[in-house]
């Protein structure tokens, strides 16, 4: 997975690292394999630093004000071909795994999704596409997108997993 280095105030007023390593709200994905997240933070209106707040975090969709950052990790599509893969299983794991989230994804078109976010994503590792109905761009390591609250999915037509580092911003408006 990913490694998150947190820092904040020590007792002495000093600067210090208080968290170095994997993100508490990691999971790999068991009806889907291959695909991870991480919730790497998250913040409330106003931001402020705080106590570690992944793990009691309610929707994967920010409020108007608030953020969340998150690495994800797309299979390669040959995982959703396979006969033994379970959609339905896949899809009850999501739901309990990223409420709010999952709920926005569009049943007759697998993948597709509208946030009310403005989303700034940077690929890490592996090749992605990002599917804007039809209209497609192609992105690999080290290529950023701004995402701004449209309807969209992404798709890994490689044989390599392709892992995506995002921060969704909470923009208001009808998902």
């Amino acid at each position: 997975m990913v490694r998150r280095v947190v820092t904040g105030i020590g007792p002495s007023g000093k600067p210090v690292i208080v968290s170095d390593g994997e993100p508490p709200v990691t999971r790999q994905y068991t009806h889907t394999p291959g695909f991870a997240r991480s919730l790497v933070w998250n913040t409330t209106a106003p931001a402020a630093p705080s106590a570690d707040p992944t793990e009691s975090l309610k929707s994967y969709v920010p409020a108007p004000g608030e953020t969340i950052a998150l690495t994800v990790t797309f299979p390669p599509a040959g995982v959703y071909a396979d006969p033994s893969w379970d959609p339905a299983a896949a899809g009850a794991e999501q739901l309990a795994a990223t409420p709010g989230l999952a709920e926005l994804f569009e049943i007759d078109n697998p993948g597709m999704h509208t946030t009310p976010t403005v989303d700034y994503g940077v690929v890490l590792s592996g090749e992605i596409v990002l599917d804007l109905d039809g209209e497609v761009a192609t992105l690999g390591p080290g290529d950023l997108v701004v995402q701004n609250g449209t309807r969209h999915a992404w798709r890994n037509g490689g044989t390599e997993p392709a892992t995506v580092f995002f921060v969704l911003m909470g923009a208001g408006g009808p998902a």
